[in-house]
């Protein structure tokens, strides 16, 4: 499944929640907007992830990656 229709529902699917912490979207993502942040994860260049909400509201599978 590579659409999602909660945020969290979405994070789970690529086991982020954990690893988002506090960078967690308390807001949401708006329709047909892109989120990508960095997230510390004790690495040199921390972890990329990002985050599309499509024009129906629902939301991508993550992507995520380690930098560097």
């Amino acid at each position: 499944m590579n659409w999602f229709a909660s945020l969290n529902e979405a994070l789970l699917s690529e086991n982020l929640l954990e690893v988002m912490g506090d960078y967690l979207i308390t807001g949401g993502i708006n329709y047909g907007e892109t989120h990508c942040f960095t997230v510390d994860d004790g690495s040199k260049y921390g972890y990329l992830i990002s985050i599309y909400r499509d024009e129906r509201g629902l939301y991508e599978r993550p992507i995520h990656y380690p930098r560097g």
